[in-house]
């Protein structure tokens, strides 16, 4: 699996937890691994551990390349050290624990996405990458319009009035259009969704656009219909201005992109083995791994 353009999680980085061993082989502490995946329990995390564990089996690998029990110190607040029990991990456990945890926390989430990226993209097409690549980003922007949805309910917004406050913050996105007035500009069918016709560019300027106004209505503690409104619009045209500062495509000069079910059809028709390179599927065993093939 390619170790390139993994993202930060929890302001730290994947790659900068990166170990290696006896025999040569890089791994990660579980312990190092779980606030990086938005786990605060050690006994919910060793959960998605053992599942990762009874994955790898059913993919036909053998845990103990990937996974190997061992301690890790942890020194007390008044200088005592405590043994605590640890895994080690291959790159390859770590995405299989990234597949097995909590999809609701938004590192497990991030996390999924770029594995499930990077595994594909061994097989894939660079195509089918960029398939893979705006389907999951079509599921956040679903998941972040109900989160908005209920920011907004929390904020005053009546039912009645859902889609002018949704309407705003397309307006402010696509310098004064509306999302029936965008679908008319690009010529998109009046019932398809307007979302499933978005490139992956324009899906994550619309879930930019959405996770920020949710925050700023938590943050300021709006209590107001209006004011809601106005502020998922100005919270639209900030996203724009910097779409313009940085010379990046305003979202209403995009063409629509080919309807999502159909990108869904052709990834699904595109599902490659979970098979690893040689390197990869030794694991932790590493130069030792080598050596006993050579035999």
């Amino acid at each position: 699996m390619s170790n390139k353009s993994m993202p930060a999680l929890g302001g730290k980085s994947f790659e900068g937890l990166k170990l290696t061993n006896d025999h040569g082989a890089e791994y990660w502490s579980a312990r190092d691994l779980q606030p990086l995946l938005g786990y605060s329990q050690w006994r919910r995390f060793e959960q998605a551990v053992e599942r990762a564990i009874a994955s790898c089996k059913e993919s036909g690998n053998n845990p103990d390349h990937h996974f190997a029990g061992a301690g890790k110190p942890i020194t007390g607040g008044k200088g005592a050290v405590q043994v605590v029990e640890d895994y080690h991990l291959s790159r390859f456990a770590c995405y299989l624990i990234a597949q097995n945890g909590d999809p609701r926390k938004p590192e497990i989430a991030q996390a999924q996405k770029y594995f499930a990226i990077q595994t594909r993209r061994q097989e894939l097409s660079d195509q089918l990458a960029a398939d893979l690549e705006r389907l999951e980003l079509r599921k956040q922007t679903g998941e972040e319009f109900k989160a908005l949805s209920g920011a907004a309910q929390d904020a005053g917004v009546q039912n009645k009035m859902f889609g002018v406050f949704h309407d705003a913050g397309y307006k402010g996105l696509y310098g004064g259009l509306g999302r029936d007035a965008i679908k008319t500009k690009k010529g998109i069918p009046e019932k398809e969704n307007l979302m499933d016709r978005m490139n992956a560019t324009e899906l994550a300027a619309n879930q930019f656009r959405m996770t920020q106004a949710r925050d700023k209505l938590a943050r300021e503690r709006i209590r107001d219909q209006n004011q809601a409104i106005r502020t998922h619009e100005q919270v639209g045209k900030e996203v724009r201005d910097a779409i313009k500062r940085i010379g990046g495509d305003l979202p209403e000069r995009i063409p629509p992109a080919e309807h999502i079910k159909a990108v869904e059809k052709r990834v699904k028709t595109s599902t490659p083995k979970l098979e690893l390179d040689e390197r990869d599927a030794i694991g932790l065993l590493g130069n030792t791994g080598d050596k006993n093939k050579n035999k």
